[in-house]
């Protein structure tokens, strides 16, 4: 009998712990819609040649682009915060829902007019997420080897390298993707040191985390993805680098944290099933919402 409070006492306290996980993903995927879309609607000006400094110091003079930084600032710190409360894998899915905040975005800021298909495939990502988490109820605690870090972080580093390669040419559309899925994979893997991060932070303070490697391969990993994502944002539509960025992403992180994490769905056979195919549904109706989604249209300051 003495068990039953101390097994009630630990679900409240996982529960509590989840629920605050997925409070601040949502806060993150709000986070990262308003960055995607105040960065994006800057035109640069096509009129003359400009240099990769030259186009930052345009950048930089633009009032929606630096709203992104701090749009971006805010999407970190939820990040840490959710990751530390909860796995990747239920963390890092709840990202697709910038498609729908973005969408919310577009209607009540930009004043765009959308159409029924669009708002209809909104409800059902978000339903069919909700089914995933609901009957995923994903969980892990394995302590990755710095050997399990080597190899993971090899394999994600040379698909994002050979990313950004094929995406130095070729169509607008194909320079985007392909800088999109450079972007998601080293968010995904970045997803995985915030995680570290978090637990070392907890365990050794700011000493352990300054004294580790894991920092400082943080810091490079998002330079690499910042770079990706304004490579992508300014090579080619919208519609095309942020589906691939909020999709490729969950997907990603979800595999880091099954690798590394030893995360695991519970539940019945049926149920893991059942999840998987939320999954996907969620997958799908994303990419009916991007096509069903208008292009953002610029802004120019010439």
């Amino acid at each position: 009998m003495g068990e039953f409070p101390h097994c009630v006492g630990e679900f409240t306290h996982y529960g509590a712990n989840v629920l605050l996980a997925i409070c601040f993903g949502i806060a993150t995927a709000l986070s990262n819609a308003v960055a995607l879309l105040t960065q994006h609607l800057p035109q640069i000006p096509t009129d003359h040649h400009r240099s990769l400094g030259a186009t930052f110091v345009y950048l930089a003079r633009q009032p929606l682009w630096l709203i992104g930084w701090l749009a971006l600032a805010g999407s970190l710190l939820c990040q840490s915060v959710a990751l530390h409360f909860g796995p990747l894998s239920v963390v890092q899915p709840l990202l697709v829902t910038e498609l729908v905040m973005a969408l919310l975005l577009r209607r009540l800021w930009r004043r765009q007019r959308l159409s029924r298909r669009a708002w209809i495939s909104a409800a059902v990502t978000t339903l069919s997420l909700a089914a995933f988490l609901v009957l995923a109820n994903p969980s892990g605690a394995q302590e990755p080897r710095h050997s399990l870090w080597l190899a993971t972080g090899s394999v994600t580093g040379t698909v994002i390298v050979a990313c950004m390669v094929i995406g130095r040419r070729g169509s607008p559309t194909r320079r985007a993707a392909s800088f999109a899925v450079a972007t998601a994979l080293s968010w995904a893997f970045e997803a995985t040191l915030i995680k570290q991060l978090g637990d070392q932070w907890t365990q050794h303070g700011v000493v352990g985390v300054l004294s580790n490697w894991v920092l400082y391969v943080f810091v490079a990993v998002g330079l690499v993805g910042l770079f990706s994502e304004q490579t992508a944002l300014q090579a080619g539509p919208l519609g095309v680098s942020q589906p691939l960025i909020v999709i490729v992403d969950p997907l990603a992180s979800m595999a880091l944290g099954a690798t590394l994490f030893a995360e695991r769905f519970h539940g019945s056979g049926i149920t893991s099933t059942a999840a998987l195919v939320a999954l996907v549904i969620t997958g799908v109706s994303a990419l009916v919402l991007m096509r069903a989604t208008p292009e953002v249209v610029r802004i120019s300051h010439r």
